[in-house]
């Protein structure tokens, strides 16, 4: 079953979100159970009264299993998916209260960031035929400056005065004359004209005052504020493809409507936004107390705990309540395990997954399966230098083999180790692509060999050198 890209994610079942995610992920069949069965629960409450639908809490879900093996990505697909705001963050960028770094509740405000520029980007494409054609409008004033109509009033007798009939007729030869220029325009003739176009550089500084969360950037912003508040409009040349681009990109933000934007950002966020807490294993456990205080364990859990449970963050663009976002978290928990968690927060985390370490077989897979496969990304890299590139099946088994071995004698960083063995295989192909006569390239098992040989035995001497 292929789940095209524009299916209505409404009548999309647990089972199509799992064959769609299956375009893009290999394997870890519970873990994409979980999150279909999470998204589908969603898209059933919001069809459910909402005294009822108020009280139905999200199931958030931590994911554990090595680096490498899709963690992210199964949540990255998911999001992208259902069209939702999505934000990933770092458990161990977090500090406790009181402490100079990243606050806990900035998630919720980079992630009204997201869905503002998400909701901002759709109306602009929305009003983006309406906005060109006001930008054709203003690029043509330019190319032929108005002409005010002759009003009949300033006349005595307009119908036997031959001034007024004279310039009747001159401005109808210019409502003609700047109809021609429009269709030239419009179908590209006048592309290589050049015109001076004057821009507000202080247009939109107050809607974008402090548009990045971190407060080591408000200097930056309060410095270009100040320069584009002194500056005034600005006059510059460009060729008339670029004035019609600049002039659209105006009239968009002229006809969005900036307050329906927000309280369409805000629902966004509340009812449909995913969190993914990257890293929860590195702040689970508790201090010991032997080595002095810790700022970024147990306080960073109890930071995070009233966001998932559901509170409302204040953010510049209003308040909004974190109830109903969805929250996944996970790690690798080799040196923990998710009960070392403060038992409150285990709790917010009723779903509990567990992903399989990549075998050879899983790797041949994310070589060739997915949609944008290592293997297709390499062939169309090369194609723009009329390289063809192709794989022998047991090529692509060598180069799984070794990817396998190497997680299993260094560390196990999962589909990841793919990319580095690539790059490795393929660097003479790459390096030489533009330059060659023989424009197909066979990767065989042999070549595999030969270019791996070496590397691997270095991987195996870095164990023992200092």
């Amino acid at each position: 079953m292929k789940i095209l890209p524009g299916k209505n994610l409404d009548t999309m079942t647990p089972k199509e979100i799992v064959e769609s995610l299956n375009r893009h992920i290999v394997g870890q069949d519970k873990a994409k159970k979980a999150v279909a069965i999470a998204l589908r629960n969603r898209i059933r409450r919001l069809k459910l009264p909402p005294e009822i639908a108020e009280e139905i809490a999200p199931k958030n879900i931590i994911m554990i299993g090595p680096t490498g093996v899709g963690k992210t990505e199964i949540a990255r697909r998911l999001a992208k998916l259902a069209k939702s705001p999505f934000l990933k963050v770092e458990a161990t960028k977090f500090t406790e209260v009181g402490y100079v770094g990243k606050d806990a509740q900035s998630m919720v405000r980079d992630l009204m960031e997201i869905a503002v520029g998400m909701v901002k980007k759709e109306m602009a494409e929305y009003v983006k035929d309406k906005a060109r054609a006001k930008a054709i409008e203003k690029v043509v004033d330019i190319l032929l400056p108005p002409l005010e109509k002759p009003d009949p009033d300033d006349y005595l007798d307009e119908e036997e005065d031959p001034q007024y009939k004279s310039e009747l007729k001159a401005y109808e030869n210019y409502l003609k004359t700047r109809e021609k220029m429009k269709k030239m325009v419009e179908k590209g003739e006048l592309d290589e004209r050049e015109v001076e176009i004057e821009v507000d550089s202080r247009r939109n500084s107050t809607f974008e005052i402090f548009s990045q969360g971190d407060i080591d950037e408000i200097g930056v912003n309060v410095k270009d504020i100040m320069d584009s508040m002194f500056s005034g409009p600005k006059k510059k040349k460009v060729k008339v493809p670029e004035a019609i681009n600049i002039y659209t990109r105006i009239a968009e933000q002229e006809l969005i409507d900036y307050d329906k934007l927000i309280e369409e950002a805000i629902k966004r966020v509340e009812h449909s936004g995913i969190v993914f807490i990257d890293e929860i294993d590195k702040v689970a456990g508790r201090e010991s107390g032997k080595y002095g205080p810790d700022v970024s364990r147990e306080g960073v859990q109890r930071d995070i705990l009233p966001i998932v449970e559901g509170t409302t963050v204040n953010t510049k663009y209003g308040p909004v309540k974190t109830d109903h976002i969805l929250f996944i978290a996970s790690g690798a928990f080799h040196v923990s395990s998710p009960s070392d968690l403060i038992p409150e927060l285990q709790g917010r985390f009723p779903i509990r997954v567990e992903l399989n370490a990549l075998t050879k077989d899983d790797l041949v897979k994310i070589l060739t399966l997915p949609e944008s496969a290592l293997t297709k990304q390499y062939k169309a890299l090369l194609s723009t230098d009329g390289v063809e590139i192709e794989f022998e099946e047991k090529a692509i088994h060598k180069i799984a083999e070794y990817a396998e071995k190497i997680n299993s004698t260094l560390e196990n960083i999962g589909a990841r180790r793919l990319h580095t063995i690539m790059e490795k295989v393929l660097e003479d192909v790459m390096f030489e692509a533009p330059d060659v006569k023989e424009k197909k390239v066979v990767i065989t098992p042999d070549y595999v060999d030969e270019k791996l040989k070496d590397f691997v035995q270095d991987q195996d001497l870095g164990k023992y050198i200092l």
